[in-house]
């Protein structure tokens, strides 16, 4: 999941051409991007579009951003668009575990009501949205608040505007990826870059996304059509990276059948650390093709 491109739900036209385009996986949004008063129309335009067979023919992973759990378009969002296929619900504002917990029973519910069967459809993941100096603080908690958190995501403008921080601080940028790969990673889910608005900024995103990878994080929000190519090859790793990988890999191989435990790959010192890295790194080469199986 390289590159998450939004789709706002009212806007069934794009549909088609986002399920055609590049990013990995797609985002339908019922939040930020929709009115209030085409809330109601834009989630039967997703329910109809999961109700079909084109949106789960490409491959993508499937998302849909619902409203807050606070407000009354949250509980229809959910029982709309939670239908067999879909991946993740995206949940903004959480702040408190109860938050996470309430999400999962309310996709639990609406699981049951909406046919999904026991051991064929796979159940829905939760995606977090870290917006506030709490839901940072108290990250971890969030994420391992229920075992459907799948992952936990950054959205900086929501974090900084309130505060003064500037969006583009590098230094404010850095420490807030940071602390929220940490407690992703305590929690055993994956860490996901949000999105970057400056869309005539090429390199800025380009800038933002490396970071991103350097960190860990599995892959970054777009906003813009534009932004996927740049999201795709920022987290696409290099040949010379994945062919040490895979030496790395093979020698773990040859040295767990003669009981060695530390060993010298391209010069540098392997132990398992580097060795869990770089199984990790040829897994994700193979699901994009960069590797045969």
């Amino acid at each position: 999941m390289r590159s998450k491109l939004f789709v706002p739900g009212s806007r069934p036209e794009l549909f088609a051409k986002a399920l055609a385009g590049q990013a990995d996986a797609l985002s339908f949004d019922l939040e930020d991007s929709v009115a209030a008063e085409r809330k109601a129309e834009a989630r039967q335009h997703l329910r109809t579009l999961l109700e079909g067979v084109a949106a789960h023919a490409g491959g993508k992973t499937l998302i849909v951003r619902v409203n807050p759990l606070d407000g009354p378009h949250f509980a229809p969002d959910v029982a709309a668009v939670v239908r067999p296929g879909l991946h993740l619900v995206n949940l903004p504002k959480p702040e408190s575990a109860d938050d996470v917990r309430a999400l999962a029973a309310a996709v639990e519910a609406a699981e049951r009501a909406n046919g999904f069967r026991p051991g064929v459809d796979a159940p829905v993941g939760l995606l977090l949205n870290v917006e506030s100096p709490k839901a940072l603080r108290i990250a971890h908690q969030l994420a391992a608040a229920h075992p459907r958190v799948a992952g936990l995501q950054l959205g900086l403008g929501d974090l900084f505007e309130p505060l003064g921080v500037h969006r583009r601080e590098p230094q404010a940028v850095a420490q807030a990826m940071f602390a929220l790969r940490m407690a992703a990673g305590e929690a055993g889910v994956f860490a996901y870059d949000g999105a970057f608005a400056d869309i005539a900024d090429a390199d800025g995103y380009r800038a933002e996304a490396e970071l991103a990878r350097r960190l860990g994080f599995l892959g970054k929000s777009c906003i813009h059509p534009s932004q996927v190519a740049l999201a795709n090859a920022a987290f696409r790793p290099g040949d010379d990276e994945i062919a040490h990988a895979v030496r790395v890999v093979e020698a773990a191989r040859d040295a767990d059948a003669r009981g060695v435990g530390a060993y010298v790959v391209d010069g540098k010192m392997i132990d398992p650390p580097f060795v869990l890295r770089a199984r990790a790194l040829v897994a994700a080469a193979r699901r994009t093709g960069l590797l045969p199986e």
